[in-house]
């Protein structure tokens, strides 16, 4: 944490403390080393970087957007807000991603985007979501978990419009609270930095290209502060270290729990072959409910910090307001109600990792 906080007193020394400072640009360059994007917006959360993309869209009444219920409420409302119908769809048990099927029975001439999560920072079928997704709507990649995964040989979140990424407290880079807009298409860049400056030409003015800025377009202060992103460029820095540390702990929980699966009854992450995880989390399915109900509450008997993970959206009370036609989606039922995710950080010890696979191991084979 030395260079993080070094970095910070700079930037308070240097007198830039909003958005856009010099710690905000190394941020961006240090992030499109992967993204590999014409832009990168650094923004105050995942959220806002959803709101401005939701933005971006010009909705109009009626138009609708098609988003998995299995997601964090952020996915679903940044486009409540812009004005959309959401229409919640399925996802596939093998990467726990949207799935295809479940999105080519929803699109019609309503379907203004599509919001896939990459859970885990795990690429999923993302290619065929991009083949079956008509020219005329965008396709949005929340990639809060997924920041240097890839896919193939892309950087995940390079297949949609825009993607997103998350540098809240809880993510493999943090610095607090933030998030980043990545703007895939080239022509979106221009009105991106109007929405970003508050709806003013304000880097046409510092471009020199208008001799004052202005009001001119929608938007909001959707800028990380500069003390944030000096931070985050510290993190950032060790990203070799981050990535081989969380890398060691998820694979010694695979390593573990997969001769013991099947006779358990337990579904371990699956990592497609051509894809580079973003190493977010570590889960396992229990065979039921009941088991998992069991499963944490002996863990957390044990001081073991497990826990589950999303209330399927189009089941709470938000979903049911905002949610158009209501539907059974059978997989985002059962994943939600089976799913633990284990304890997982990158200074996690190979010692606690056992311990927390003996005590899983034990507690569900009773």
């Amino acid at each position: 944490m030395g260079d993080e906080l070094d970095y910070v007193r700079q930037a308070i020394e240097g007198g830039h403390g909003s958005a856009s400072g010099p710690f905000s640009l190394r941020a961006r360059e240090m992030i499109n080393d992967w993204a590999e994007a014409p832009e990168i917006f650094l923004t105050t959360s995942c959220t806002a970087a959803l709101e401005m993309s939701a933005l971006m869209l010009d909705l109009e009444p009626g138009d609708k957007v098609i988003v998995p219920s299995f997601t964090f409420v952020s996915s679903a409302l940044a486009f409540v807000r812009a004005g959309a119908e959401i229409v919640f769809a399925d996802i596939e048990e093998e990467t726990l991603s949207l799935d295809p099927a479940s999105v080519a029975g929803l699109i019609d001439d309503h379907v203004k985007a599509v919001v896939t999560v990459h859970y885990g920072g795990i690429g999923g079928r993302i290619n065929e979501l991009v083949e079956l997704i008509p020219e005329r709507v965008s396709l949005i990649e929340d990639n809060a978990h997924g920041l240097f995964a890839r896919k193939g040989n892309r950087p995940l979140g390079s297949f949609g419009r825009f993607s997103t990424l998350s540098f809240h407290e809880t993510k493999n880079f943090t610095c607090g609270e933030g998030g980043a807009l990545v703007v895939n298409d080239p022509s979106d860049t221009a009105r991106a930095w109007v929405l970003y400056d508050k709806g003013t030409d304000r880097q046409a003015f510092f471009r020199g290209e208008v001799d004052k800025y202005t009001w001119r377009d929608i938007g909001s202060s959707f800028g990380l502060s500069d003390y944030l992103a000096a931070y985050l460029v510290g993190q950032l820095e060790q990203k070799e270290r981050i990535l081989a540390e969380r890398q060691r702990v998820f694979e010694r929980y695979l390593a573990l729990l997969q001769p013991q699966a099947d006779s358990l009854g337990v579904t371990l992450p699956t990592i497609p072959d051509d894809a580079v995880p973003g190493y977010h989390l570590f889960y396992a399915l229990l065979p039921d409910s009941r088991s998992r109900s069991r499963v944490l509450e002996s863990l957390r008997e044990s001081g073991i910090g497990a826990t589950f993970h999303y209330v399927p959206l189009h089941e709470s009370p938000g979903g049911f307001r905002y949610g158009v036609a209501p539907h059974h989606l059978p997989t985002t039922e059962s994943v939600a109600a089976r799913l633990i995710r284990l304890p997982f950080h990158a200074a996690l010890s190979n010692s606690a990792v056992d311990r927390v696979v003996d005590e899983f191991v034990r507690s569900a084979g009773q």
